[in-house]
């Protein structure tokens, strides 16, 4: 066999790491364990008192809750500021370098600045203090290091206890991010405790994604309507039944009497057992003959998750679920292939 072209010869594999590179089993072990150790010891030191402070003064705002930072803190505060405007709370971003450039018209008297710094000590944040005040912002502070500059410029402090970062040399800001996120996040889920956020209001605000879909979408949303549904009668030959079976694509019939009514489910593993245990004799069998009588269904109502649950339950999983109404009435039908190709 001939060389491969130029264009299509393969890179070379990539060198293997020298020995000193490796990471070993314990190492990582331990830094996991020294990492908790770093976080026991902010939860074990937090100031509760203040922390709720800063909770309230959250919850009572008229305005906008503007987070900002610099570098991972920015991150962290960039995150934390989106986690409330899913939850329904105003709030947003704000560039400290951005904020000095015309951004800081966006605040108002009615708003709040949470500033997000380890060390407290920030020069973008410092120079943002005055102009902000100017424009009667409340400002908080969320450092690590005690009396700092930015706690000492502001209204309100909220200090994060931190033993030392995970770095070796104490310097990549590993875990004191770690600890303004754990911060953040809980007290966005106080705020949605306290402003009594239902479920269905949760999904309004994620109508794309996979928890929207989850909590908004039923059963009825998703199915197959009577129109498309395999279906055929109890005294139906199975061999006859046999095109009905595969063509819908739901891997099933639908058994029914005259009104509609749900009498029981054929699966296209049901006519492989059959023809297994009976040869020649299924020429002669009805589909009401072999039929399963009790399967599991579902009403329109019901949340599409709670489908695909009941789908997965035990003791064997199944591909379909019939979707009938109060009187039995067989109204759909929803498939694990619907479900999956509606994001959920």
């Amino acid at each position: 066999m001939g060389s491969l072209p130029p264009s299509l010869d393969l890179p070379p594999p990539p060198p293997k790491n020298p020995q000193h590179e490796r990471v070993s089993e314990t190492i990582l072990f331990n830094l996991f364990k020294a990492q908790q150790g770093h976080l026991n010891y902010f939860f074990q030191n937090l100031d509760l008192s203040q922390a709720l402070s800063f909770t309230e003064t959250l919850l009572n705002s008229r305005g906008t809750i503007f987070f900002s930072g610099v570098g991972k803190s920015g991150f962290v505060a960039n995150k934390i500021s989106q986690t409330l405007v899913s939850l329904g709370i105003r709030s947003a971003f704000l560039s400290p370098l951005d904020a000095l450039h015309g951004d800081i018209g966006a605040l108002s008297a009615a708003d709040i600045l949470v500033l997000f710094s380890k060390s407290g000590s920030t020069e973008e944040l410092l120079r943002l203090i005055p102009c902000a005040r100017a424009k009667g912002v409340y400002l908080i502070s969320v450092t690590s290091v005690p009396n700092n500059d930015l706690a000492n410029a502001c209204d309100m402090n909220v200090h994060l206890p931190l033993e030392r970062e995970l770095c070796p040399f104490d310097l990549a800001p590993v875990t004191s991010t770690a600890i303004q996120m754990v911060f953040g996040d809980t007290v966005a889920i106080a705020l949605m405790g306290a402003r009594n956020m239902t479920k269905d209001q949760y999904a309004a605000n994620h109508p794309a994604g996979r928890i929207g879909k989850s909590l908004i979408f039923k059963v009825k949303d998703v199915m197959k309507k009577q129109d498309v549904l395999p279906v055929c009668k109890e005294g139906d030959l199975i061999m006859e039944q046999l095109v009905e079976l595969t063509r819908k694509g739901c891997g099933c019939l639908l058994v029914i009497d005259e009104e509609y009514h749900l009498l029981g489910t054929f699966t296209d593993g049901d006519l492989r057992r059959t023809l297994k245990a009976s040869g020649e004799a299924i020429f002669k069998l009805t589909v009401g003959e072999m039929c399963n009588r009790k399967p599991r269904t579902i009403g329109p109502d019901a949340m599409a998750v709670e489908a695909m649950q009941k789908m997965e339950s035990p003791p064997s999983a199944v591909q379909f679920l019939p979707v009938i109404d109060r009187q039995n009435t067989l109204i759909g039908i929803v498939t694990l292939h619907g479900l999956v190709s509606a994001g959920l």
